[in-house]
């Protein structure tokens, strides 16, 4: 079976990375509520675009735009918009996160069990 590369999955493993390290340049506090949803959720989007790339399947692209989602709402959920670059670096990675990963499973080919 041919696995095919998107430089979609490239990207958000870009941005999940990011995520996870922003706190580390500046871009919020390195404790509480927005480094640990970064931490946390940059680390599953890594983890979801590295598992892509070695064998992709459309349940990742799926799960990377739920994880977009959340991105966006974590700052009001979770109460730290008076972080603003913390608040403003969870929200436009996430709205990268949920197009790229929504473009991706859109472009990808319906996938057909087969019937042995």
């Amino acid at each position: 079976m041919e696995t095919k590369q998107r430089w979609q999955d490239w990207l958000n493993l870009i941005l999940g990375l990011w995520l996870l390290s922003a706190p580390f340049f500046g871009i919020g506090a390195v404790t509480g509520a927005a480094a640990w949803d970064g931490y946390i959720f940059g680390a599953i989007v890594a983890l979801l675009s590295g598992w892509a790339l070695r064998q992709p399947q459309a349940w990742e692209e799926w799960s990377n735009l739920v994880v977009g989602l959340w991105l966006i709402a974590a700052p009001f959920v979770l109460g730290f918009t008076t972080e603003t670059a913390a608040m403003w670096n969870h929200i436009l990675v996430g709205l990268v996160v949920g197009a790229d990963a929504l473009w991706a499973a859109l472009a990808r080919p319906a996938e057909h069990p087969h019937h042995a």
